[in-house]
C-alpha cells in the first residue's frame, strides 16, 4: 500500500530549496527528540540528526511512500543513534531469562500505575541504564514493534521483551519510590 504523496518531498526530489528547509523545519524537533531518547546526550543526537537529514535528501530517489516520509526519516535517525552506541562499544547481548521473576513478564506490573505526571516519568526513564533506556523508549515512544527493535538492536525477541518490562518496572519503582520518599 502506498502512502499519499508529499508535495514538499516530491519539490525536493526536483532540488527546490525551499521545500528542503520546509522539510527539514517540520521534521527536526520530532527527529531530535527521537535521537535524545536513544543517546541521552543533546550534542550528539543533533550530530545524528544533522547526518540523517543528509542521508534522506541524498537518498530521495529511493524513497517510494511504503511509509511516510516521517516515518522513512525516523527510521534513519534511529539507525544512526544506535550506530553511535555501537561505535561506543554498547554491548547488547541476550540475557538468560529462565530464572526471571514473575513481575518482568507481560502482565506482571500494572499498567494504570502509568498514569503519572509526564516530566517525572520522563526524569524516570532517564535514569534507566542505557540498554533498559533505549529500548524503553523504541517501544513505548517510538512505537517500534519489538522483533524491530530485536532486530535493530541484533537481539532476541524475548530478550527486547524482558528488558522492556523490566524497564517498566523500574520506572514504576522510581515513580513510587519518589512518591513514598
Amino acid at each position: 500500500m502506498e502512502i499519499a504523496r508529499d508535495e514538499q518531498v516530491e519539490l525536493c526530489k526536483k532540488g527546490d530549496n525551499n521545500a528542503y528547509f520546509s522539510i527539514y523545519e517540520r521534521y527536526a524537533k520530532p527527529m531530535l527528540n527521537s535521537s535524545m531518547r536513544i543517546l541521552n546526550n543533546i550534542a550528539d543526537a543533533e550530530d545524528m540528526v544533522q547526518e540523517a537529514f543528509i542521508d534522506a535528501f541524498n537518498n530521495l530517489e529511493s524513497f517510494t511512500y511504503k511509509s511516510s516520509f516521517e516515518a522513512w526519516l525516523r527510521r534513519i535517525v534511529i539507525n544512526k543513534s544506535i550506530s553511535l552506541l555501537r561505535k561506543r562499544k554498547i554491548v547488547w547481548t541476550d540475557i538468560d531469562i529462565s530464572g526471571a521473576a514473575a513481575t518482568d513478564e507481560p502482565g506482571g506490573t500494572n499498567e494504570e500505575q502509568f498514569e503519572f505526571d509526564i516530566q517525572r516519568v520522563k526524569a524516570a526513564i532517564r535514569t534507566l541504564p542505557e540498554n533498559y533506556r533505549v529500548i524503553f523508549n523504541l517501544f513505548v515512544i517510538d512505537e517500534l514493534k519489538q522483533d524491530e527493535i530485536a532486530s535493530l538492536l541484533n537481539i532476541s525477541h524475548n530478550n527486547v521483551r524482558t528488558i522492556y518490562h523490566r524497564a517498566k518496572k523500574k520506572v514504576l519503582d522510581i515513580l513510587n519510590a519518589s512518591d513514598h520518599g
